[in-house]
């Protein structure tokens, strides 16, 4: 049964409203319209939310016009992301806080398989959405979380050397002068600081090995007074529990005083797979972390305290010990998965893998802004377009967000009764045909 036309009018109201407020962050006055269309189209049922779809939703009986306007705001209005992002922040954030208090900041990427060469950013590289090396444009993204709901609050492409070195692609697509390389550990950081910057209310970093196995990364984390959850490579080597580096050599009077750790035959620190594997029987308990589809999400998991190893042979002091968190599940021949924590020593096993496991939240986040928003669906190729349609996408996003957590939980994209004229039978849009090249 579907809601009623006033429940459907109130939700409405809200919309307006939220969307007026985020428009006043876009600048200029002529931008505002332009703007609160663009994120209501994305709300609207369809298949296709590139510009062009966009405009015949909105505006069937003047496509044209309507087309250059949302044109005009996404790839060539001259408004900052990071204002409207926080603008969508400090909407949202307290209906989700309603619900439950911030645990996590969670750190991924996310990649669009493109075609061709000349849209910004778009190279031969690791593609999530297809599970291997694809041509396609990845763009690395904050979100923070509580333990129901979670919202992207940055969100900047990766842009690969050979575009960082190729000035005519750079012109181009009007990559900003001041965007140089900086790897996704880099970039993550860098959001970091700024959410830390802008007094975000902190939650436990969490990020899989592309990011935790990243010493610099970590220690950035750890020098933010950031508590993490992070994957890390079975190959990470760790002093096992009783064990650690030997100290600086003492000095005798004559030379340069020694000042780095030590290491010799019989003291050498060991991969986490190789620690893992000697665990005892009794180290190893059987966790659940929450509720599945179709069965509770259930596995055999082990957490020791260690000192990390990594290049402590340069340095005065030995790391500081951190939990190292392992799955195994009972139906493998060896562990599978990996994580380093800074958490509390008093934390539990239990809550260790619950948070570990909380990143599963941004895959959803992900589903739908791909699916239901057109997150991957902008057709320009420049910098500030690809930017600008991520960060309405998340506007549009943020609004179901706060539906949900304090109105209407069934709120989706498509289905919150928002009227538009009948579109003509005979439009199609390029998009739905077939993507032109990139």
């Amino acid at each position: 049964m579907g809601r009623s036309a006033s429940a459907q009018s109130v939700q409405q109201n809200r919309l307006a409203a939220y969307l007026e407020a985020l428009g006043q962050a876009a600048g200029h006055a002529d931008r505002i319209e332009p703007f609160k269309s663009y994120c209501k189209g994305l709300l609207l049922p369809g298949d296709r939310k590139s510009v062009e779809p966009l405009a015949a939703r909105l505006a069937p009986e003047n496509v044209r016009r309507m087309h250059q306007s949302l044109h005009h705001v996404v790839a060539d209005g001259p408004w900052k992301d990071e204002d409207v992002l926080a603008e969508v922040r400090s909407a949202v954030l307290p209906a989700m806080q309603q619900q439950g208090a911030i645990v996590a900041w969670v750190v991924d990427d996310t990649g669009f398989p493109k075609k061709g060469k000349h849209s910004v950013g778009v190279a031969r590289q690791y593609c999530g959405q297809v599970g291997k090396p694809e041509n396609c444009q990845v763009a690395v993204s904050l979100s923070i979380s509580t333990w129901k709901a979670s919202l992207p609050i940055a969100y900047r492409l990766y842009l690969p050397e050979e575009w960082i070195d190729d000035p005519n692609r750079r012109e181009a697509t009007k990559v900003p002068a001041q965007i140089q390389f900086d790897t996704k550990p880099q970039i993550a950081l860098d959001q970091i600081r700024q959410a830390v910057a802008s007094d975000v209310t902190p939650g436990v970093v969490l990020a899989d090995a592309g990011y935790g196995a990243n010493g610099p990364f970590r220690a950035g984390l750890t020098e933010l007074n950031l508590q993490y959850v992070v994957g890390v490579q079975s190959s990470m080597t760790v002093w096992a529990p009783g064990t650690a580096p030997l100290p600086v050599k003492p000095w005798k009077g004559n030379g340069r005083p020694p000042k780095r750790l030590r290491r010799d035959d019989q003291h050498q620190p060991v991969s986490v797979k190789s620690l893992a594997l000697a665990l005892p029987r009794t180290a190893w308990k059987n966790v659940t972390w929450r509720e599945g589809a179709k069965r509770n999400l259930r596995a055999r998991f082990a957490a020791v305290r260690v000192t990390p190893a990594g290049r402590d042979y340069e340095k005065a002091t030995p790391h500081a010990e951190e939990w190292l968190l392992i799955e195994w599940p009972s139906t493998e021949a060896e562990p599978t998965k990996y994580w380093v924590s800074t958490m509390s020593k008093a934390t539990t096993l239990k809550a260790l893998v619950k948070m570990a496991k909380h990143r599963w939240i941004i895959e959803r986040d992900y589903e739908e802004l791909k699916q239901e928003l057109g997150l991957g669906h902008y057709e320009g190729r420049g910098w500030r377009g690809f930017h600008h349609h991520a960060t309405l996408c998340i506007a549009a996003y943020g609004f179901l967000i706060a539906e949900r957590s304090l109105f209407s939980p069934s709120a989706r994209a498509g289905d919150l009764g928002l009227s538009t004229p009948e579109r003509s039978p005979d439009f199609q849009p390029r998009g739905s045909r077939s993507s032109r090249a990139a």
